[in-house]
């Protein structure tokens, strides 16, 4: 299991276990958290999945893909550390990972 730990834009933490295979989003549909929609299934096309990893974070996620790039020009509040959940696979090197989330996500 890889424990990652999602903070609203309130401050509100959501502390979940997730098995390692999974992908962010998919972890974070699970345990219901609130700012992750994934209403396009994970196919990295509508950015509702958008959220901030934390900096210690970011260097040990895969890189950005050129698809995961144009979605995220369309996401409201990017910022250098945006992206998308689907599009980050949880391995147990991520164990303690703490993502940000968004005030608002986009609605397609």
């Amino acid at each position: 299991m890889v424990s990652v730990t999602f903070i609203d834009a309130t401050g509100r933490e959501f502390a979940v276990d997730a098995p390692a295979g999974a992908t962010l989003m998919e972890a974070a549909i699970t345990h219901e958290i609130p700012s992750i929609v994934g209403f396009c299934g994970g196919m990295g096309a509508c950015g509702t999945c958008h959220c901030y990893p934390a900096a210690p974070w970011l260097e040990k996620l895969p890189p950005v893909g050129d698809n995961e790039d144009d979605t995220l020009a369309r996401v409201p509040d990017r910022r250098p550390a945006s992206r998308l959940a689907c599009q980050i696979p949880l391995e147990t090197s991520l164990d303690g990972l703490v993502v940000h989330l968004p005030a608002r996500q986009r609605t397609p």
